[in-house]
């Protein structure tokens, strides 16, 4: 499977079998969605969502519930490996605005700067957590937006203390 999106840097053994442990993981396997790319340093991490047998919904276009299944851990666990041991990082909210049906393969490109984890790391000094929003959407190959999400995600320093 292939990615709508040019890789920065080549992917190193660990990020490969990474992603090759991802695809398998029943769990994520089931959505139908392909974890396509993981940088060596995880900031940033490519999607794919065929429309497949396993995807389509009744009416012939990629099923909302694989979409949002197919974006759904990503940030959580870009940010777990960024952060470290000293973070804990869970999903908290999402939302989904379907635009237009998925007819075609669907791409997805998830990125985290050094910016913004420096953001994280001096809120969550200051204070016991933090809420971070990261909007991702799913494209086709021409860049078309069918589906937008803004994930959520609860951020807090292990012993923080207030």
């Amino acid at each position: 499977m292939t990615t709508a999106f040019p890789k920065a840097k080549a992917e190193s053994w660990r990020t490969r079998l990474w992603r090759w442990g991802f695809n398998l993981f029943p769990a994520y396997r089931g959505t139908g969605g392909r974890v396509t790319y993981i940088a060596p340093d995880w900031k940033e991490v490519h999607v794919a969502l065929p429309l497949n047998w396993r995807t389509r919904n009744y009416v012939g276009t990629i099923f909302g519930g694989s979409m949002y299944g197919a974006i759904d851990p990503i940030y959580m666990l870009m940010l777990i490996q960024l952060l470290g041991p000293d973070y804990i990082v869970w999903d908290k909210a999402a939302t989904i605005r379907f635009r237009k049906p998925g007819k075609t393969t669907l791409y997805a490109r998830f990125v985290l700067t050094d910016e913004e984890l420096g953001t994280i790391r001096v809120l969550t000094a200051q204070n016991p957590s933090v809420d971070r929003v990261y909007p991702v959407d799913l494209v086709d190959k021409d860049g078309v937006v069918h589906a937008s999400f803004e994930k959520t995600l609860y951020i807090r320093r292990k012993g923080f203390a207030s």
